[in-house]
Formats: structure tokens, sequence, C-alpha cells
């Protein structure tokens, strides 16, 4: 190797640690953008782009009431397979009209659903249920904060969800 290649070699690697240094200098004057939970909490106009689990949207001349029509197409296109539809299925000509038998979505002249589940456990946050949705009855929350102990906990119940809020003007 010559004196000359020597010198270059050393120029090169000179000017990668000034780039390198100059980039990590860059970035130590920017403001974090890490929020060191518990001890801080994320601004409420932060959770805009947040996607916690999903949660129905309600009409919006009643929001206790879902925009589900129950067609199931969430369900079908969830790829961790964690929402749940139940619809009430008709009763057949000549049964007594006794208890109301609940079935998967989508059950033939249903078209709203008479129970919504999602086990967040189980979900990837992969957005495809809201993009399927024909009629955006399905939003992703803004809750950050989900913190339980048993894993049971949370399977949400979405239609008690929606009542509960539209009742408290939250929705």
């Amino acid at each position: 190797m010559s004196v000359s290649q020597l010198i270059e070699e050393a120029y090169t690697g000179l000017k990668s640690l000034v780039i390198g240094l100059g980039v990590t200098g860059k970035a130590l004057t920017q403001p974090g953008v890490t929020v060191l939970y518990p001890m801080e909490e994320v601004a409420r106009d932060n959770l805009a782009s947040f996607r916690g689990h999903v949660e129905l949207v309600g009409k919006d001349e009643d929001p206790a009431v879902p925009k589900c029509v129950a067609c199931g197409a969430c369900v079908k296109a969830c790829p961790s397979d964690c929402i749940t539809i139940l619809c009430p299925i008709p009763a057949k000509e000549g049964e007594a009209g006794g208890e109301v038998k609940m079935g998967p979505a989508p059950q033939k002249g249903s078209k709203t659903p008479g129970a919504v589940y999602v086990d967040f456990s189980l979900c990837s946050l992969c957005g495809q249920c809201a993009k399927t949705c024909p009629v955006d009855s399905l939003k992703f929350s803004d809750n950050p904060y989900m913190v339980r102990f048993d894993r049971k906990e949370f399977r949400i119940d979405l239609l008690a969800r929606l009542k509960r809020l539209a009742g408290e003007g939250l929705e």
C-alpha cells in the first residue's frame, strides 16, 4: 500500500467520522419525542394519530346506536380474529318467541348487531377492519393508557362502550 493510498484512506475515515458526529449533534439539539410514561403523559392534541382498540361509531342522529349494519366484513378482514359480531337469529315460523338466540354476523334479516366484542389482547392494530367497513362504523380509540391485570379484561364490549360514551356525551 502506497503512502498516497494511506492518506486517502485516512481522509475517507475522518470525513465519515465528521459526518457521523454532525448527524449525532443535530439529533441532540432537536427536542425529544419520547414520552417517559408514567412521569409524563401524551398531550391530548398528539393523540390524533394514536391507534388504540377499535370502537364503534354512532349514528349522527342517535350517537348511542351504531352505524354498523352487521355485514361481518370487519370480522372477515381481521387477520387476528379478534372481532366478534353477534346478531339475533330470526325465529322460524311456528316457533314460540322466547329467548332470542344470537349467531355470528351476518344473519339473514338482521341489519343491526346484537353484540360486538373485540379482544384487544389479540389485535395487531393493522386497521383492516376499519378499512373494509362499508359504512365507516369503526374507528380507533385514543386511549393510550389501557392497563389491565388480567388478559380477559381486554375483551371489550363495544356496543356497551358506545352506549356509555354516548350517555356521557363523549362520543
